[in-house]
C-alpha cells in the first residue's frame, strides 16, 4: 500500500512539475518583449524561427531564459515558419504575437506621397528618395514606356484610348498616398498611380457637366493640371476652372504663367519676365489659343473633379493677392486694378 502511495505522490509531482513547465514557457513566450519603442525587424529570405529568436535575443528584445523559448519553439508555438519581409516590433507584444504576425506574412506597410502640382521629375526624386523602394525607373524610361508597348501601355491602350496619342507621360499619374512594402519596385508605384488616374478621370468624364469646352477626358487632364499649378485653396479650384472655361468658350488666350514656366524647362530660374510672356512654346499660353499640348503637372482628384465641375461665375481674370488666395474679376479694367493693387502695391 505504501509502495502505492509513494507511486502516486511521484506521479503527482511529475504532472505538477510538467504543468508547471507548461505554464511557464507559454507564459515567457506570452510576456510583452523589452520594446520600447516601435522598430522595423526584417526576416530575411530562408530565414527559420531558431534564427528569428537569435536576431531579437542579439537585440535584446527577449530577456526570459533561451531554453524556455526553445522549448515554447520546439513543442508549443503554433507556427514557426515565418515568412521573409520587414515587420513592424511595437511595445507590448509578445514572442506568440511576433510569430503569428511574422507567420502570416503582415509586414509594414510604408507610404509615399505623390503631390499634386508636381512634375514627373519631380515625383521620380520623391521616389528615387524612399529607401525601401527599388529604384528601378528613370524619367526617360517613363516616357518611352507611355510611348511603347509595355505592360503600362497595353493598360493605357485597352481602357483609355483617349491617351493613345499622349507625347508624353506628364498628368498621367493620380496623386494620391500609396503604400506598399519594402523592396517593391517604384515602377509598380507608377503603375498604381497610371490605372488610379484611368480609372477616375473616366468615371468623372461620363458624369462631367454638360457642355464643356474640352474634346476628350485628356483635354480635362490638362485644364486640371493648370488648375492645380494656380493654387493649392480647395474652395478656390471650381471657380479658376469656371474662370478658364469661360475664356475658353470665348476663345480668349488662357494666359497662365504655370504653363509659361513648364515652357522654359529646365532653364527657368524662379523668375518669369516679359520676354517670357512674348517667347512662344507650345506651352506658352500667352501666345497660343487654347489648352496646351499636354498636362504641366499631376493632377489630384478635387482638381480633375474641378475641371469636370467648374463653377458657375462672370469672371475672366485672376490675380494673386499673396496670400495665397485670388481676387477674381469680370472686367479687364477691374482685373487691371486687382493687379495695381496686389502685384504692383499700388492704388
Amino acid at each position: 500500500m505504501r509502495i502505492v502511495i509513494s507511486i502516486g505522490i511521484m506521479l503527482a509531482l511529475v504532472v505538477g512539475a510538467i504543468t508547471f513547465g507548461v505554464l511557464y514557457v507559454n507564459g515567457q513566450a506570452s510576456s510583452p518583449l523589452s520594446i520600447s519603442q516601435p522598430q522595423l525587424y526584417t526576416v530575411e529570405k530562408g530565414s527559420s524561427g531558431y534564427k528569428v529568436v537569435r536576431e531579437l535575443r542579439a537585440r535584446d528584445l527577449i530577456d526570459s531564459p533561451e531554453l524556455a523559448t526553445k522549448l515554447w519553439l520546439k513543442f508549443f508555438a503554433a507556427n514557426t515558419h515565418v515568412k521573409s519581409g520587414t515587420y513592424r516590433l511595437t511595445p507590448g507584444q509578445s514572442l506568440r504575437e511576433v510569430f503569428a504576425t511574422l507567420s502570416r506574412g503582415e509586414e509594414h506597410y510604408f507610404a509615399v506621397s505623390l503631390v499634386e502640382g508636381l512634375t514627373l521629375k519631380e515625383w521620380l526624386v520623391t521616389l528615387n528618395a524612399q529607401s525601401e523602394l527599388i529604384n528601378d525607373v528613370t524619367f526617360e524610361q517613363v516616357e518611352q514606356t507611355i510611348k511603347t508597348t509595355s505592360q503600362l501601355s497595353e493598360e493605357k491602350a485597352a481602357l483609355t484610348p483617349w491617351v493613345n496619342d499622349a507625347s508624353s507621360a506628364e498628368g498621367l499619374f493620380l496623386a494620391d498616398t500609396y503604400f506598399f512594402t519594402a523592396n517593391t519596385a517604384a515602377s509598380s508605384i507608377l503603375k498604381r498611380a497610371h490605372k488610379a488616374m484611368l480609372d477616375y478621370v473616366e468615371t468623372q468624364w461620363q458624369q462631367r457637366q454638360a457642355d464643356l469646352p474640352l474634346n476628350s477626358p485628356y483635354d480635362a487632364l490638362i485644364l486640371a493640371s493648370i488648375i492645380e499649378k494656380e493654387t493649392a485653396v480647395s474652395a478656390e479650384r471650381t471657380k479658376i476652372a469656371g474662370v478658364f472655361v469661360n475664356r475658353l468658350r470665348k476663345n480668349m488666350r488662357l494666359q497662365t504663367d504655370p504653363t509659361v514656366i513648364y515652357g522654359i524647362g529646365d532653364a527657368y530660374d524662379g523668375n518669369i519676365t516679359r520676354k517670357h510672356l512674348r517667347t512662344p512654346t507650345p506651352y506658352n499660353t500667352y501666345t497660343i489659343k487654347g489648352l496646351p499640348p499636354t498636362p504641366i503637372a499631376m493632377a489630384g482628384k478635387e482638381a480633375i473633379w474641378a475641371a469636370l465641375n467648374p463653377m458657375e461665375t462672370d469672371a475672366l481674370y485672376f490675380v494673386a493677392r499673396g496670400d495665397g488666395s485670388h481676387e477674381f474679376s469680370s472686367s479687364l479694367a477691374a482685373h487691371n486694378a486687382a493687379v495695381r493693387k496686389y502685384q504692383l502695391n499700388r492704388k
